[in-house]
């Protein structure tokens, strides 16, 4: 006789099926594990054995097999360890064949027999959901699984715990969601004082997700910029939660099984390897890029960042998802954020200031922020010079508006762009404008456009650049309530997208 559990292994966030067979056959004693697991996989066996132990269970003096199918998937992670515990007690007779029938398990074993919280309860779950089946997991996972809402979770603190739940001795309750959590130590946009031209292309970049490059000198504010932005920025809808939720949840990123409606705000260091910033490494798990979905990335000190990371970002900026390409592996996690990248106009700084600029001015400047290529420079919707702010203006008290009221436009602005864009569509913001939606959505008038086409010409604007400013043009005008992209709007996106610091921005 052959027993069988469930599982899932994880390929990105795609949780692929997997039957557990355990078959208890005559023959010398031995227990094996087949069906290409990886190390922890295979030492599953004794962590297995040595729980049984300690729940006064003996295993048969028989051979015990345990397959992986389908035995060409690799197997990794400890999460297989209760779902090999499960096809064994089926196998011997200790737990019903039909429950393990109707329940995906995943957790790690202790040796003691208590159940450690493993990363990827959230996609299991919903693997779950989809075959129709409840899952069974640590307790300190099932907050986290719960919140998919459409399979029963069983939330065992041990594997003792789970025997005598499916023996009817100690009913296990099904396990409730996590609480949502919201963050409450946002920072105020008010407290930037100046900038309001800075302050306004943070406004016109979150309203639509229009990627933002910050120049300026240091202690400028631009940093300090970037910090305000996920206070101005809406909470996550239901499904983008749930979205991220899954990326944070292959991470190790949620905390005690609650939700987050913040949006992610990620600000990798500019010394971050490549498998940092696109995902890789062992398990080829996301990166920075992939948990800053539906969220903020920050690159502070852009031009620092080497080459070759800051190239590999062209491709997911365009697509909004990455392809982790390795040996043995083949991911793909979605990467839909808002790129906010802040520099010094030259590596001392203070190029535009000529009584503190080093003696290689101005070709520093262009040196220093030449690292930026053309191609990932014309991916940024906006461009801003960022001033320094006069002493004199440092004493004054905070003026301008709040994060609360900027926030209020924004979220009014996102709102048009829903009912603007159809589900069927996988557009959600005017950031995702092309082809024909985008000409019917954000084609200018006449005079807006006249204007649009004299720029494209004096200036050499790429099909990128000039498609980006109607993008751009389309989110003012949504900001402004305007039905119709007018010239003042295409104004307003031609001089973010062409102001920089002169002599110092290539392109």
């Amino acid at each position: 006789m052959i027993s069988r559990a469930y599982t899932v292994a994880f390929q990105g966030v795609e949780p692929r099926p997997v039957e557990v067979q355990c078959a208890v056959t005559p023959g010398m004693p031995a227990f094996s594990i087949v069906g290409l697991p990886d190390k922890a996989v295979s030492e599953a066996r004794d962590r297995v054995r040595t729980a049984l132990t300690a729940l006064r269970i003996a295993l048969p003096s028989r051979r015990i097999t345990v397959n992986l199918s389908p035995a060409d998937l690799p197997k990794e992670g400890s999460h297989f360890d209760l779902p090999i515990a499960l096809a064994l007690l089926t196998a011997i007779e200790i737990i019903p064949a039909d429950v393990s029938e109707r329940y995906l398990a995943l957790g790690e074993l202790s040796l003691d027999g208590s159940l450690v919280p493993v990363l990827g309860a959230l996609p299991a779950a919903m693997a779950a959901a989809e075959q129709e089946r409840g899952l069974i997991c640590p307790a300190a996972s099932g907050a986290e699984a719960a919140w998919i809402g459409a399979a029963e979770v069983i939330g065992a603190a041990s594997l003792g715990d789970l025997v005598r739940h499916f023996s009817g001795q100690a009913p296990i309750q099904p396990a409730e969601p996590g609480e949502v959590a919201m963050d409450k130590s946002l920072l105020d946009l008010r407290d930037v004082k100046g900038q309001e031209r800075a302050k306004r292309a943070l406004e016109i970049a979150a309203a639509g997700r229009h990627h933002l490059f910050l120049v300026g000198t240091p202690g400028s504010g631009k940093s300090m910029l970037a910090a305000r932005l996920p206070s101005i920025l809406p909470p996550l809808t239901a499904e983008e939660a749930l979205e991220t939720s899954m990326i944070h949840s292959l991470s190790g990123l949620l905390t005690r099984g609650g939700i987050s409606r913040a949006r992610p705000f990620r600000e990798p260091h500019h010394t971050a390897s490549m498998a940092a910033i696109v995902g890789g490494g062992r398990g080829s798990k996301p990166g920075e890029i992939s948990l800053a979905h539906n969220g903020v990335l920050f690159l502070d000190e852009l031009p620092e960042f080497s080459r070759p990371v800051l190239e590999t970002l062209r491709q997911p900026v365009e697509s909004g998802e990455v392809v982790v390409s390795r040996a043995n592996a083949h991911v793909r996690y979605p990467a839909r954020f808002l790129l906010i990248a802040a520099a010094n106009p030259c590596r001392c700084g203070y190029l535009p200031d000529p009584n503190r600029a080093c003696a290689r001015a101005p070709g520093c400047g262009s040196d220093y922020l030449g690292r930026i290529s053309g191609p990932l420079l014309d991916r940024f919707d906006l461009r801003v010079e960022v001033p320094p702010v006069a002493f004199s203006d440092l004493g004054h008290a905070p003026s301008g508006e709040s994060s609360a009221q900027v926030a209020a436009r924004i979220a009014t602005a996102r709102a048009v762009q829903a009912a603007r864009f159809s589900v069927a569509s996988g557009q959600r913001l005017n950031a995702d404008l092309v082809g024909a939606d985008l000409e019917s959505f954000a084609s200018p008038d006449a005079p807006g456009k006249t204007l649009l086409t004299q720029a494209a010409e004096r200036f050499g604007l790429s099909a990128r650049g000039y498609h980006r400013i109607l993008r751009v043009a389309r989110t003012i005008a949504d900001l402004d309530g305007a039905a119709a992209v007018q010239r003042d709007h295409i104004a307003e996106a031609i001089g973010f997208r062409l102001t920089t610091l002169k002599e110092t921005v290539p392109g």
